[in-house]
């Protein structure tokens, strides 16, 4: 009976949609992505299509007086001054359902694997309002990821969102494709936004293959596309699982990466004349990181635990991009250049990282054995450039003592292969195995 309603509130509203009047304005300028309209009284965020030879999308992006400024969603080349615009009357809307397991779509929602979509998926607009603070179930049953030191040191929740911090080439994507074969979540929502074009293929390749993909959606937007189809395709990855989080799904939402998210938010506000603040970023693209990642989370039906990267400029992890998402997040995983240098992967770095829910998605036996082992590793640390030059006297500290005596399997420990996924209850057995050299985990 549902779905005899669906189809036939689908219908109705294709039919309204066919029977509204048609609107149209004239190009008055072009200036760089900007697009200037006259002639409309559009709203922020309606669709409009440019009469050139291929219909491009735009999207109104800021109004003023009788002009609105609009964004285009495809190449530009023709767009001239005096050209008709059509006004859709509307938002941007793709479209959701079940068929999507399995499929790579663009930024708009469209089919880039070849095949179209099949009939009967529902119709939904990209932007969607952010659960309730009151109607969020806590955050306390556990998302197993496959990768031990995240498991163990840095455990994530179901309804969880988690930054992964890093410098370029330290291994970001590599820890994403092990988090993706590794997870034991429903249902999978990969959006690769800015990324080479090269590396699209790679990874649906070697990182998903054949049986992640059938239980996963893939949204690319490549650094190539226009500015507003990567800031469009974060929103559109985010409504496709939040439709599945709707009918009950755990889902895992992960995106790579926020920081090539922000820099097109920033190419578009400079291009509708925001002033720009901090490393020219313009006051949108603050606003715009809260409202997009507060949609994640946990819900009265289902949940999306979102895993959002992040490129620190120069390794700096306070530049404006990290520390306004650090500040949003429940929780950071920074990956190290120096570890990745010499072949420590994943190159997490424990000390420097954290996750704001560990105590309530794990046991206190568990929370005592994760305690014991930061104690160590900063206790190494601490003693490892005394040590090299022959400083350090033994006896000195014991959890240092110790930290030496155990370095090579703890750092074992936190190595991990790549093709390797490890259970979360064998990982905390490996942990306790180790600690146990010591006559058991101390608090």
């Amino acid at each position: 009976m549902n779905a005899v309603n669906a189809s036939v509130e689908r219908r109705l509203g294709d039919s309204i949609a066919a029977g509204r009047p048609q609107v149209f304005g004239r190009v008055a300028q072009v200036r760089g992505l900007a697009v200037t309209v006259e002639g409309l009284s559009p709203r922020i965020g309606e669709l409009m299509v440019l009469d050139d030879p291929a219909a491009t999308l735009a999207e109104v992006a800021s109004v003023h007086d009788r002009y609105a400024t609009c964004l285009a969603l495809g190449p530009m080349s023709g767009v001239g001054a005096g050209d008709r615009v059509r006004a859709t009357l509307g938002p941007m809307r793709i479209r959701v359902g079940e068929a999507l397991r399995g499929r790579v779509l663009d930024g708009l929602g469209r089919p880039l694997d070849g095949a179209p979509l099949p009939p009967g998926l529902q119709r939904v607009g990209v932007e969607a309002a952010v659960p309730d603070a009151l109607t969020r179930n806590r955050v306390d049953v556990p998302m197993p990821l496959g990768v031990r030191a995240i498991d163990t040191l840095l455990p994530v929740g179901r309804g969880q969102r988690m930054g992964l911090f890093a410098g370029s080439g330290v291994g970001k994507s590599s820890l994403l494709s092990m988090i993706t074969r590794g997870t034991r979540a429903d249902v999978t929502v990969l959006a690769l936004i800015g990324e080479r074009g090269r590396e699209v293929r790679e990874f649906l390749d070697d990182a998903l293959g054949p049986e992640g993909l059938k239980n996963a959606v893939v949204v690319v937007a490549t650094s190539d596309q226009p500015p507003m189809v990567r800031l469009r395709a974060a929103f559109v990855a985010t409504r496709i699982a939040e439709w599945f989080r709707d009918t009950g799904r755990d889902v895992l939402l992960l995106m790579d990466s926020l920081t090539r998210l922000a820099m097109a938010q920033r190419e578009i506000g400079l291009s509708v004349g925001e002033p720009p603040t901090t490393r020219g970023y313009p006051p949108s693209m603050f606003a715009l990181l809260p409202r997009l990642l507060e949609r994640a989370g946990s819900s009265s039906s289902g949940s999306i635990t979102g895993l959002y990267t992040v490129l620190v400029e120069g390794d700096d992890h306070n530049e404006p991009v990290a520390d306004t998402t650090r500040s949003i997040l429940d929780g950071h995983i920074v990956l190290d250049r120096r570890l990745a240098n010499v072949g420590h992967f994943p190159a997490i770095d424990v000390l420097q990282s954290v996750s704001r829910v560990s105590a309530a998605v794990t046991t206190p036996e568990q929370q005592q054995l994760a305690s014991r082992m930061r104690r160590l590793l900063n206790a190494h640390r601490e003693v490892k450039e005394l040590v090299e030059i022959g400083a350090y006297v033994r006896g000195t500290n014991p959890d240092a003592d110790l930290a030496l005596r155990l370095w090579p399997r703890l750092a074992a420990f936190l190595r991990q292969d790549q093709l390797l996924q490890v259970p979360v209850a064998q990982a905390w057995a490996e942990l306790a195995e180790i600690l146990g050299e010591d006559g058991g985990p101390r608090s």
